[in-house]
């Protein structure tokens, strides 16, 4: 895109750099009318649009090089490696293409089920087999590997008869023999089977849960229309429940979670029919985007006559279970583009989601309406404005062109289509997952016993999807949020997070809080992501979180009051002015008790503020808040500086498991720097002892490890509260570390805590979204029953 807007006239170019959201008619049609007669803007049509040139079509020769490779894998006995490259070659094979008299499709899904089945993953392996059949029924390696993998499952009626259908499918007479020798085999341990045994798999129950509450917009002078609940709301209620409006796959996850429900996929997953982009972790979620479904491609499944009734019976059975039902409602969000062409691929996820917007308008044969969705393009700055335009006539041909649609190539389109983008700029919101780094491996370690940096991993969230919520955009900003939302599969939930009265605002945090970023980071993310200016509670009044997540500590002996940075000074003036022209009143009458709580706290830091309201506005960079006294900012990074190479050292160490004691007294030192130079409840004092933590951890020293950890829980909880999500994923560490030294009632009270913590913000879903909880809830309740015993 970057060559279109260096091509386009500067006359234009200006004309949309000063253009108003009344002019975009005009200024778009202006810069279609040069594009149009343009020989690069038509070649980079072509580029994007005709599938002939695209990269993402199904290549038959493509495909069977990876399964040759696969092969080759499977041969070596590296069985993970070959189910992979069995599914790369999934996704570049056309449906309709045969390598030695079989189809290819089911060919490479026999191929994986064979690799699945050497590893152990039955369930997968069948469903690959199941897979195969529904492309080529009367495949008669496809029912021989079926019948081995119900054999592996103790379903040997299934087995049996699957192999007899292998038995009057197979051609060659050493293929003959092999199925009766396995139907022997398999007949025996039927015999020998003193029980009946089935297969037990615990499944993940999706708990189906109401919002409780009624909800209504409201307008408020700073943030305009927001929502509010007509009744009280407790702790943990849920308050909203949606699903998108039209959503995508973010590029950098295209290969590892499903292009639908944008879970991680499975081993067994399925690749598009059309193209080679999308996978997705079930037939279920294929249909649901709109792609089309193996059934479509199945040549007859007739038997002959040589199949006994009860043969017949179980062909059909399973041919037929092996395709969905095609006749669920959906919109193709991903029908327009599976062509193979470039574009999907190409452009931004959220111009590829503006795209999707505008086909399901069309197909709602309702594409005059407008979203009722904010935007900000007359606070987007010149360069914006100019590829947001380029962005808008490009997407509208690449839509027009694989949809065959109706689409008029006017300024009143390109106005809306330039709207739509930058509404979903604002609007749209990350579909994330829980990463839990480094944490499965406890699972299986039923001793405890410390695996490197297992005990002190990360919960991390990772923005996987795009999606566009009609009501869930309604919900204002706050830094410090009353309601937080959380996502199943596509299914964005929202619940109260502390006690909301009625009509008050509800209101989330678009990623920033207070206690994470500071006052001057939180303002400048919101202003260019979102074009406001932030005047929350946290925003526009002191708090103690703004003023010591990257304080110094005072040079004064026993003085607890915070120096603030120079780059924070003056931010924290502004505030300071405003809360002596809100609350300079000497009582505290009329403050709630969280307030109360929190005045006294700044007092104890920062007492300047409430003692001496002219003295304030004096007060240079340096300047100790509490006490007056100056101190040397230089000075003072410059010590932080030379300390943290020491922790950072550390930490590359821990990383790459090498940390040796030499490595840790020098650490341990600079912590000492640290606490001597930073006030005591600066951020980077818990960071610092939360590698501490992990460095200990993986020397196997838990006792100290268990001690970092604590404290950096204790900082965490000045600057977050008691009860924010950011402690229970620090909680999770401690008492993985906890159990691991067997300090078990220790570990029950974290747990507890932990637990509290998590279904505050995600009710019923706690355990479905962090099943590590389960996990320590077990063990804390099995290792108390053994002391009881």
């Amino acid at each position: 895109m970057e060559k279109l807007k260096s091509i386009i006239p500067l006359k234009i170019k200006r004309e949309i750099e000063e253009s108003c959201v009344e002019e975009l008619s005009s200024t778009s049609s202006s810069l279609h009318e040069f594009l149009a007669e343009y020989p690069l803007f038509q070649s980079m049509l072509q580029d994007l649009t005709n599938p002939q040139m695209g990269l993402c079509t199904k290549n038959k020769e493509a495909a069977i090089e990876f399964k040759l490779k696969g092969n080759d894998c499977f041969s070596s006995s590296d069985y993970s490696q070959a189910a992979y490259i069995y599914s790369q070659a999934l996704r570049v094979a056309p449906v309709d293409a045969s390598d030695k008299d079989n189809n290819l499709v089911a060919m490479l899904y026999v191929n994986r089920a064979s690799s699945l089945h050497k590893l152990n993953l039955l369930e997968e392996s069948l469903r690959d087999c199941n897979r195969a059949l529904s492309f080529s029924p009367r495949y008669a390696k496809a029912w021989y590997r079926r019948g081995k993998v119900n054999s592996s499952l103790l379903n040997y009626d299934d087995a049996i008869c699957d192999l007899n259908v292998a038995l009057k499918i197979e051609s060659s007479n050493s293929g003959k023999r092999q199925i009766q020798t396995d139907l022997y085999s398999i007949a025996n341990k039927k015999n020998a089977a003193n029980s009946c045994h089935e297969l037990r798999r615990e499944e993940q129950l999706v708990i189906d849960e109401l919002p409780e509450a009624k909800l209504f917009c409201v307008s408020t002078p700073t943030k305009g229309r927001g929502m509010a609940s007509l009744f009280d709301l407790s702790p943990s209620s849920l308050v909203h429940k949606e699903e998108p409006y039209a959503a995508i796959i973010l590029k950098g996850f295209r290969d590892t979670h499903c292009h639908f429900c944008f879970n991680e996929l499975p081993v067994d997953n399925i690749p598009c029919t059309s193209c080679s982009i999308p996978v997705y972790c079930s037939e279920h979620c294929q249909i649901q985007a709109g792609g089309r479904i193996s059934s479509e491609f199945s040549v007859n499944k007739e038997t002959d006559d040589t199949f006994s009734d009860k043969l017949q019976a179980h062909y059909a059975k399973v041919t037929s279970e092996s395709n969905l039902d095609s006749g669920i409602k959906c919109f193709t969000e991903h029908g327009h583009e599976c062509h193979g062409v470039n574009w999907p691929v190409v452009l931004p996820a959220h111009v590829v989601l503006a795209g999707r917007i505008l086909v399901k308008l069309m197909e709602l044969q309702d594409f005059s309406k407008n979203l009722d969705l904010s935007h900000n393009y007359a606070h987007l700055p010149p360069e914006s404005k100019v590829e947001l335009h380029v962005y808008a006539v490009v997407l509208l041909y690449c839509v027009r062109s694989s949809c065959r649609s109706k689409f008029e190539l006017d300024g009143a389109t390109f106005a809306k289509v330039i709207i739509l983008i930058s509404q979903i700029n604002v609007n749209s919101m990350a579909i994330v997952r829980m990463k839990h780094a480094d944490v499965n491996p406890l699972l299986k370690q039923s001793d405890f016993t410390v695996c490197g940096n297992t005990m002190t991993s990360k919960v991390e969230q990772v923005r996987v999807g795009q999606a566009i919520y009609l009501s869930g955009s309604l919900f204002n900003h706050s830094c410090m949020p009353n309601i937080h939302a959380y996502f199943i599969s596509r299914t964005l939930l929202i619940r109260a997070t502390t006690y909301v009265v009625n009509g008050c605002p509800l209101e989330m945090s678009y990623g920033p809080q207070i206690g994470q970023w500071d006052y001057r980071k939180r303002q400048q993310f919101l202003l260019d992501n979102y074009s406001f200016k932030c005047q929350c509670s946290g925003c526009s009044r002191v708090n103690l979180p703004d003023l010591v997540l990257k304080a110094f500590c005072c040079a004064k002996p026993n003085c607890s009051g915070v120096v603030l940075d120079d780059d924070m000074i003056e931010y924290e003036k502004q505030k300071f002015s405003q809360l002596r022209e809100t609350s300079e009143v000497n009582s505290m009458e009329q403050l709630g008790e969280f307030e109360k709580l929190m005045v006294n706290e700044v007092k104890n830091v920062a007492c300047l503020v409430f003692e001496c309201s002219r003295y304030y506005p004096a007060i240079e960079c340096g300047c100790c808040l509490k006490c007056g006294s100056t101190n040397d900012l230089k000075s003072l990074h410059a010590t932080v500086a030379k300390a943290d190479k020491y922790i950072q050292s550390l930490q590359e160490a821990v990383v790459s498991n090498e940390v040796n004691a030499g490595l840790l007294l020098k650490a341990l030192n600079a912590l000492d720097i640290l606490k001597s130079t930073l006030h005591a409840f600066n951020k980077k004092l818990a960071e610092t002892r939360d590698i501490l933590a992990e460095a200990f951890c993986s020397v196997q020293e838990l006792r100290k490890a268990i001690d970092h950890c604590t404290l950096s829980i204790e900082i965490l909880k000045k600057l977050y509260g008691h009860s924010d999500i950011a402690l229970g994923n620090e909680l999770i560490k401690l008492s993985s570390l906890q159990l691991a030294l067997g300090d078990t009632a220790a570990a029950a009270e974290t747990v507890n805590q932990m637990d509290a913590i998590f279904s505050n913000y995600y009710g019923k879903h706690a355990e479905l979204m962090f099943p590590y909880l389960l996990y320590l809830k077990r063990e804390v309740h099995k290792l108390l029953a053994s002391r009881l015993t």
